[in-house]
């Protein structure tokens, strides 16, 4: 009986554990809009390998105008971009990319990203993006 309830109250507690970060998560379209794609180039000022998504922000310079803006793009979860084959050291500050995505539904500069290409080298790597799980979130 002992064991049994050890048991018992182990699983709950995992249970516990992994409750919150399910209910963190959100659906893309909860927050992106397919219909609204971007396409934008800069120089990477930050990475945040974290999880459930890993972010990268760039700062994107308007031609017609030079201003200097600074964009977020949420990409899949680390397990999923290692699949990929990235790493963290795959993009680093400085680097300049190219990146298409979905805009946030809000119009603030935040993109979920679809695509990365790494300018230096030209690689095309893919942002493991949760706009093709849209339907089942």
């Amino acid at each position: 009986m002992k064991r049994y309830t050890i048991a018992l109250l182990t699983l709950g507690l995992a249970v516990l554990a992994i409750v919150p970060p399910a209910m963190a998560h959100h659906s893309f379209s909860a927050e992106f809009d397919s219909k609204q794609q971007v396409d934008l180039q800069g120089f990477v000022t930050k990475v945040e390998w974290t999880n459930p998504h890993v972010w990268f922000y760039i700062n994107v310079t308007d031609p017609a105008t030079g201003r200097t803006t600074n964009w977020g793009f949420e990409m899949g979860p680390p397990h999923g971009l290692q699949a990929g084959g990235w790493t963290r050291e795959t993009m680093k500050l400085g680097d300049e990319v190219r990146v298409n995505g979905s805009r946030a539904k809000n119009g603030s500069n935040k993109v979920n990203a679809r695509n990365v290409i790494l300018v230096k080298t030209g690689k095309k790597m893919g942002a493991a993006s949760s706009e093709g799980d849209a339907a089942t979130q």
